[in-house]
């Protein structure tokens, strides 16, 4: 089995059609947990739907003809089940996965009594089907903005930067962009450029005891207001694991975590201008107290 799941490694990962992607998941016998090798097929699969608009995904389970007909359709479905939790696992929307069924056992079909083994091995399977969303609809899919996501009104206009913060001209709803904060392409780390403006963002915070604040984490180069993958842990989750990086440097540098809070935006709010403009941090002031 082990060399049969490598070959499937090795072989063609995706099939392309005009209008639907697939992708076939394989099983061991009687088994519903992933193997390693296709939980890493299945990553690769989904890191490369980021540049496509999704309309809707059905997932459906198999088994081989081994087995009663009620076992065959249980297991199907976990089959299925189990992929569903994959793909939301790895930042698919579930609301995209509109079908998830298992259809019990594939009838065999054999030529040659050598082939058995391989056929039910290539029969215990789970089938994704990515179906893309159309030209016309993308046209009319709205661009939400940040602050139509705060409920605290009015929110001032304008940019405002650590500067504000440290006169104390700063109010809760205002929103700062961290400048000069690059992050290593595809990873939640900073470059060396950036530690200067995190020595001041550090030394601002502790001198503003009064301030609280989300640290809010955004990506750019997906789709669907998805997140992107982080390269070091290989998990769907960079926009928080950028935020986090930011409250651990602050906690590291004696910030009051009580202050804090970090979040990843995914993709929810690209600017429309270059994609390193969208992979940005910001600080969003939930609280300003009396200054000491």
């Amino acid at each position: 089995m082990k060399h049969f799941l490598l070959f499937l490694l090795l072989s063609t990962t995706f099939v392309f059609s005009q209008s639907e992607l697939t992708h076939d998941v394989y099983f061991n016998t009687d088994e519903y947990d992933v193997p390693l090798t296709e939980e890493n097929r299945i990553l690769l699969f989904i890191s490369n739907l980021d540049s496509i608009p999704i309309q809707k995904i059905s997932i459906y389970g198999f088994t081989d003809d081994r087995g009663s007909n009620d076992y065959n359709l249980e297991l199907s479905q976990n089959r299925a089940n189990t992929i569903k939790q994959l793909f939301s696992g790895y930042g698919i929307d579930e609301n995209l996965i509109t079908n998830v069924n298992g259809k019990g056992e594939i009838l065999l079909k054999v030529l040659n009594e050598n082939e058995v083994h391989k056929i039910r091995g290539l029969n215990r399977k789970v089938e994704i089907i990515v179906t893309p969303l159309q030209p016309e609809v993308i046209k009319e899919t709205p661009v939400i903005t940040q602050e139509e996501v705060i409920e605290d009104k009015p929110i001032n206009k304008g940019p405002k930067t650590t500067k504000d913060i440290a006169e104390g001209t700063i109010k809760k709803g205002d929103k700062i962009t961290l400048d000069k904060i690059y992050f290593k392409t595809s990873y939640s780390y900073v470059t060396s450029e950036s530690k200067k403006t995190l020595e001041k963002l550090a030394k601002i915070m502790l001198e503003k005891k009064n301030i609280y604040f989300t640290i809010q984490g955004h990506v750019c180069c997906t789709q669907m207001s998805r997140d992107a993958i982080d390269k070091k842990t290989k998990k769907r989750n960079l926009s928080v694991a950028r935020a986090k990086y930011i409250y651990d440097y602050l906690a590291r540098k004696g910030v009051d975590k009580k202050r804090m809070k970090y979040v990843g935006m995914r993709r929810k709010f690209p600017l429309g201008g270059a994609p390193e403009l969208d992979r940005r941090v910001e600080i969003l002031i939930t609280y300003v107290g009396q200054a000491d």
